[in-house]
């Protein structure tokens, strides 16, 4: 246990019992993320890891989609898909298809690129409806289909399951396109999670190309391992791909980024993860 890669559990109780009481306060809706009123920056604040695995359990699936978001954003890949699309100009025009509650698309628009969102009315909000930044992301009620100004880039982000929005998407003639998703699929109706088999890819316009990709692993009951009193979670991959029109640079992500506070309860449950495997290889119970 004196490997180097193990000096975050030093001090696990105090940060169990820390992030414990982190998750109690959202579930009691004691944390500022409830708050419309509240800033940007408030809000994101010591949001547990917890609250973007799962919903509050007094959520009504039947009016409401997820509490906050459908997965929890990494920082260095927000950074990464803004330098690309910094790469379009000094103010490319970006659109947010699937905006929700603007939670996701503000983190990418906190990165020096101003998101507009488009959120379906007719889609059930989220149960905190609105939780985006303001100051550099807009919500407007309306579907691609009323897109009517010039689109530089499109984050298609957790398009809805059964849907095909490449076709509305390919009409914007983007310059980039990002498309973030799962290939989950629910097990008694084998539904897929998000959009469609085979959306973009190959029913986007000759002219665009993969120019990039890769995805993020979410192992199964990521926080019950370490945290049994914490619920069971499935094994879940996301996948971002970037297509695009023209040639760009292909970006290397800054070394000395902050992380989301998120975050540090991910490296925790990870590194948790790891130090069990090590200790199961050595025959030590566990």
């Amino acid at each position: 246990m004196s490997s180097p890669n193990f000096e975050i559990l030093r001090n696990m109780n105090t940060f169990s019992e820390a992030m414990f009481n982190r998750i109690v306060g959202f579930q009691e809706k004691d944390h500022p993320a409830w708050q419309a009123q509240a800033s940007f920056d408030e809000r994101i604040r010591d949001l547990p890891l917890h609250a973007l695995i799962f919903s509050n359990p007094d959520r009504d699936p039947q009016r409401h989609g997820p509490t906050v978001a459908h997965f929890y954003p990494l920082r260095h890949e927000m950074h990464k898909i803004s330098r690309y699309l910094k790469q379009l100009g000094p103010r490319p025009s970006v659109v947010d298809a699937h905006a929700r509650n603007g939670f996701a698309g503000s983190l990418l628009a906190r990165e020096g690129v101003p998101l507009v969102g488009l959120r379906d009315p007719a889609a059930k909000p989220n149960q905190i409806a609105d939780f985006y930044d303001a100051a550099c992301y807009e919500i407007r009620e309306v579907g691609l289909i009323a897109v009517d100004f010039p689109v530089d880039a499109v984050i298609s982000n957790w398009m809805p399951s059964g849907s095909d929005d490449t076709a509305a998407i390919a009409r914007l003639k983007p310059k980039l396109v990002v498309y973030i998703y799962t290939e989950h699929r629910d097990p008694q109706t084998l539904a897929r999670q998000t959009g469609v088999d085979g959306a973009f890819g190959e029913r986007l316009p000759g002219d665009y190309r993969l120019i990039d990709e890769w995805q993020v692993r979410r192992e199964a009951d990521l926080l019950h391992e370490v945290w049994p009193d914490l619920t069971r979670s499935i094994a879940e991959t996301r996948y971002v791909r970037i297509y695009a029109t023209r040639n760009f640079d292909k970006p290397t992500v800054q070394s000395e980024i902050s992380i989301y506070d998120w975050e540090r309860e991910l490296q925790v449950a990870e590194v948790a993860l790891q130090a069990k495997a090590a200790l199961k290889a050595r025959g030590f119970p566990v």
